[in-house]
């Protein structure tokens, strides 16, 4: 596969939040897995900024489920960045979601938290998020720790698995 797509989030009201180009490496009617690149360029629109993130990551973009999960590979160890999100959708090499705020969240050698709650709280009433929007989100948020908690795929796999991983899709 390894096809060059770009990743957008929106936020509820449908406005660009941020994006990123990437590799899709791998895809099925659940999930698309991304590569990232280190020194990729992060455009920020809400902060009208630009990051460079300076590591690779492996990224699961659901297509049935209400999150998002990106595995960076730092220097100090394995970072875990999951999203709230509504369900991911591809097409026309555009990966986009929205983003329901919460996020869900573990640094090398820190115990897993959940972060933005107070970033939620404010865009439920900014952007007028239904009820059945906000459960869905506390709903996803406890599957998503709920998976973590059973190790469901992809946090079963070992530091050696998720780096043959990364080295399969760096080789040219």
């Amino acid at each position: 596969m390894n096809e060059t797509i770009t990743i957008q989030a929106s936020k509820f009201n449908n406005q660009l939040h941020y994006e990123w180009e990437a590799k899709l490496i791998e895809q099925n009617e659940h999930f698309a897995l991304i590569y990232c690149e280190a020194n990729r360029t992060f455009i920020h629109h809400s902060k009208k900024k630009q990051f460079k993130i300076p590591y690779p990551s492996l990224e699961w973009f659901y297509f049935d489920r209400g999150y998002t999960i990106a595995i960076s590979f730092k220097p100090e160890g394995l970072m875990y960045y999951c999203n709230i999100t509504l369900p991911s959708k591809l097409n026309n090499h555009v990966l986009s979601f929205v983003d329901l705020d919460l996020d869900y969240v573990k640094e090398a050698n820190e115990e897993w938290k959940v972060v933005d709650e107070d970033e939620f709280m404010i865009h439920q009433t900014v952007f007028g998020y239904p009820e059945h929007i906000i459960s869905y989100a506390y709903q996803s948020l406890e599957q998503l720790q709920q998976a973590v908690k059973e190790m469901d795929a992809p946090f079963h796999l070992t530091l050696p698995e998720l780096q043959e991983k990364l080295a399969s899709v760096c080789i040219p």
